[in-house]
């Protein structure tokens, strides 16, 4: 079955079933990363191209371990080194880079809507490893996989998605997937950590009672909280932001016995998490979420390049 895509930048373009494709993709990666050699010769010959114009470390390194896995050639640019910084615009600098002949750019900004643009200027492919305050749908799916292989489906599943929504590209791709795959999504988080607009996200429900509506999850998303985005003083004080909607062993006897505990990471112990949640060893799912994030990447990248089928079992 061919894929129909040939970008990952919204992650709304995307149907159910094409999202359970690739879910199922990524499965079938999970015994090429459990041999003693990890590696298999499917994007042989393939060029991709990581310009993370943004500090990133999980997702950097997610993509470059998915790209070695399946045997594409990676060119790693951005930071402090690349043209930008001597006043090179996007354009030029996307332009240099196809006149290498490559076949996909993965691309992390600071700037929503650079993904599309790149896409745009470059004609190859393009996947958004997280745009501003916009999208970051490979994170979604590796959220969405590390949900599914705990609970099985999505159908009636209730998701409460909790904390800095003002500021989360997570939230910008996670939600509206998870409304895809038929879930129920609650967003919890404090009056001014919600931006004006987010029924434009599709959630269902909007509460800062986080205890009123805990008991219903089976699922806890737990978002980072992003000071270094911050304006103002948004709440009093981290310790009240905790005591308020952090995610405390107080709180472990108000969830459902097999409710599962998600956080896209680096995690803010003690202040999103406790280390009893963060650790817990029946409901965490956190260290599944960096494992998943090397499937879901290996299959995005399997599928929007066509590599051969041969490639997942050689």
């Amino acid at each position: 079955m061919g894929f129909p895509h040939k970008h990952l930048i919204d992650i709304s373009e995307y149907s159910a079933d094409e999202i359970m494709q690739l879910l199922k993709t990524a499965e079938s990666f999970k015994e090429v990363n459990e041999r003693r050699i990890k590696q298999v010769p499917t994007l042989k010959g393939a060029t991709i191209v990581n310009m993370f114009n943004e500090p990133s470390t999980r997702t950097r390194s997610s993509f470059e371990i998915a790209e070695k896995r399946l045997s594409a050639n990676s060119l790693n640019f951005g930071g402090s080194s690349t043209s930008s910084v001597k006043g090179e615009s996007l354009s030029d600098t996307v332009e240099t880079l196809c006149s290498y002949k490559i076949d996909m750019i993965i691309v992390r900004d600071k700037h929503a809507g650079v993904p599309r643009k790149i896409a745009d200027l470059s004609g190859v492919h393009v996947i958004d490893a997280g745009d501003g305050k916009h999208q970051h749908p490979t994170q979604a799916l590796l959220d969405l996989y590390s949900i599914w292989e705990h609970k099985g489906s999505f159908e009636g599943l209730n998701v409460g998605v909790v904390g800095d929504i003002s500021h989360s590209r997570v939230c910008g791709s996670l939600i509206p997937a998870l409304k895809i795959m038929g879930a129920n999504v609650c967003v919890i988080a404090p009056p001014t950590l919600i931006p004006a607009n987010v029924e434009v996200l599709g959630a269902d429900s909007v509460t800062s009672d986080f205890d009123s509506v805990l008991p219903d999850l089976d699922a806890v998303y737990m978002l980072r909280v992003q000071r270094e985005r911050m304006e103002g003083a948004p709440f009093p004080s981290l310790r009240e932001y905790n005591m308020m909607f952090g995610l405390t062993q107080q709180r472990d006897r108000l969830m459902k016995p097999d409710a599962i505990i998600c956080h896209p990471g680096p995690i803010n112990r003690g202040v999103e998490l406790d280390s009893f949640m963060a650790d817990h060893p029946d409901r965490s799912v956190i260290l599944d979420q960096v494992y998943a994030g090397i499937l879901v990447r290996m299959a995005a990248l399997y599928l929007l390049l066509g590599g051969s089928e041969d490639g997942i079992t050689a």
